[in-house]
């Protein structure tokens, strides 16, 4: 019996990874064995990141608000504790947005947990 090797499926195969690493230096972009990895490299890392990425952000909303505090002398921990007191359910995403485009809304919180 012959040997079957199906080229098409391979070549689809390959040509798939090739074309989503277009764009990139050096031998990354055409020499395949170089090309598969550095793809799977960089979905490793697209990985990693998404979640690093909410890290980063939430590291942002608590600078923010800690900003907008200390104008009317609080400081962050004081305030979130406050704010979990009087069980203001605010997350702080939330809270960093009302803090940069709507500072009367935020003093409104300010006032409510002093």
């Amino acid at each position: 019996m012959p040997r079957s090797v199906n080229a098409v499926a391979s070549r689809q195969r390959r040509k798939k990874i090739l074309q989503r690493v277009k764009g990139q230096f050096g031998r990354r972009k055409n020499v395949w064995t170089v090309a598969k990895n550095a793809y799977e490299k960089g979905q490793v890392y697209a990985y990693r990141d998404r979640r690093t990425k909410k890290r980063n952000f939430r590291g942002l909303w608590i600078q923010r608000i800690n900003a907008a505090v200390r104008e009317y002398g609080m400081s962050y921990s004081e305030f979130m504790g406050k704010l979990h007191k009087k069980d203001i359910e605010l997350n702080r995403k939330a809270l960093a947005d009302l803090a940069m485009n709507n500072p009367d809304a935020f003093k409104a919180i300010l006032d409510a947990i002093k």
